[in-house]
């Protein structure tokens, strides 16, 4: 996921360099919305990891 993120990082740049400014914005949006859902997946993985460790070690 954080891969397409930056895919479309790189596609709002390239498409602001040559002045599309409606595309930039929308691959920019489309690039922020996908790094927090990693984000948020990361965490709430992170948490279930933890936990499901502390119960294997009780």
């Amino acid at each position: 996921m954080l891969k397409m993120a930056l895919f479309f990082l790189v596609i709002s740049i390239i498409a602001g360099l040559f002045g599309f400014g409606g595309i930039s914005s929308a691959a920019a949006g489309m690039a922020k919305i996908l790094f927090f859902i990693a984000i948020v997946l990361f965490v709430v993985f992170l948490v279930v990891a933890l936990l499901a460790g502390r119960a294997l070690t009780r």
